[in-house]
């Protein structure tokens, strides 16, 4: 359940991947110490069931947060998800508990304890996800795979932009006394960190690069806003028998939505399952999604202001992604994922989202700033260029940045 998460905690490397694995998220290193985590987890699992938890599974969790399947009494099986003491750890418990008990998007919720923390949710059994069939070989199951995920991502934002209240009277049930994600300065914080990162790397940043991000801001957050689990990508949608459902809520906030159908378009902008697409079927996809938002915000059927939103999600999750991947990737190139075969390199992903986002004709700073990257740091790596998904034959591989440009 773990990849590259977007926003404030996007997992696009070893901080978004399952690196250090779900056992140490508590901090015990020796088998006796994790026989002794598990056997708490579940005794403060049945007890908040009522009943008693036996034969733990481990999930992968991430760094924060554990994953169990566990049976129960009768037979039947339930996850437990429990959090470490963290700060961030915390953060990620509030959000998912609220998020989860939105009731909109991933399993039920059969119970939260606010002391251990953890949550049980009912079990959705072992249906593929997204990244199952892209990376396989099966171009019409993953084709239908990605317009099931768009089609409910879009029918998700839908059927939450008038429940903000609810989740943040939700975020105020489960709080732990962490601000919440959607109040977390990502973006501004990322467009400082950019800066401070063109220096270290030896480009000067065009005149007026840091008013321009600024004027892109959260990508029309304020005005289009809408719920999201916060990590959207292929490895946590699971294709179900009953449709699209979601997995792991640990940054679920209210964003923009374009930020989520910048997903589409880039495609998985924070994410390590990150190849190319056809560009009809990543133009279908978007279009899935748009189609589903357009009800409760019409001006998104405006041409203009849709393009005008996907250029600046597109510009945002950029910005993001060279300031989490190009530290490590000056020194190094390795894969996004430290387990999952195939993956993209990190010198992949960060030359096709410069590349992408070097033809952004609206921000020029921003479009000089990515040629600049291209030239004088990519231009000396040897990584090929960012291949197609394996289900399609890697089909899409190669596009030119302006049959990629938003």
């Amino acid at each position: 359940m773990a990849d590259l998460r977007s926003g404030p905690r996007r997992r696009l490397d070893g901080r978004f991947s399952m690196a250090g694995g779900p056992m140490a998220t508590c901090g015990v290193q020796d088998v006796g110490g994790r026989m002794r985590t598990m056997e708490s987890i579940l005794r403060a699992a049945g007890e908040l069931l009522g009943t008693e938890l036996s034969g733990p599974v481990d999930l992968g969790g991430s760094p924060r947060s554990t994953v169990l399947r566990c049976e129960t009494a009768d037979g039947g099986s339930v996850i437990v998800k429990a959090f470490g003491k963290e700060p961030e750890s915390l953060r990620c418990f509030t959000a998912e508990a609220a998020g989860l008990s939105l009731g909109i998007a991933g399993p039920e919720v059969l119970g939260v304890d606010l002391d251990v923390p953890l949550l049980v949710m009912a079990d959705l059994g072992n249906a593929p996800t997204l990244a199952d069939v892209l990376l396989g070989n099966d171009p019409s199951v993953a084709e239908d795979g990605l317009l099931v995920w768009a089609r409910g991502l879009g029918r998700l934002a839908a059927e939450s932009a008038d429940r903000r209240a609810d989740f943040r009277r939700l975020w105020s049930r489960y709080d732990k006394g962490m601000l919440s994600w959607e109040d977390e300065p990502w973006i501004a914080r990322n467009v400082a960190d950019l800066l401070a990162l063109l220096d270290r790397v030896a480009i000067a940043a065009p005149p007026g690069l840091a008013e321009e991000l600024a004027r892109i801001g959260t990508a029309g957050g304020g005005a289009y806003p809408a719920f999201t689990p916060g990590d959207t990508c292929p490895d946590n949608n699971l294709l179900t028998s009953e449709g699209l459902r979601l997995i792991d809520f640990e940054a679920a906030c209210y964003q923009s939505v374009f930020l989520t159908a910048a997903y589409c378009r880039m495609p998985f902008s924070s994410c390590w399952c990150v190849f190319t697409l056809p560009a009809e079927m990543a133009a279908g996809i978007e279009q899935a999604y748009r189609a589903e938002v357009v009800g409760v915000y019409p001006a998104l059927a405006e041409d203009e202001v849709w393009q005008a939103g996907m250029r600046q999600a597109t510009a945002v999750w950029t910005v993001d992604a060279t300031v989490r991947l190009l530290p490590r990737s000056t020194v190094e190139d390795g894969p996004l994922h430290r387990t999952r075969r195939p993956a993209p390199t990190r010198r992949q992903v960060l030359r096709h989202r410069w590349e992408t986002a070097s033809v952004l004709e609206d921000f020029p700073a921003l479009t000089e700033t990515m040629q600049s990257l291209l030239r004088e740091v990519a231009g000396g790596w040897e990584a090929t260029p960012l291949p197609g998904y394996p289900a399609f034959g890697n089909r899409g591989a190669g596009a030119s940045p302006q049959e990629r440009s938003v």
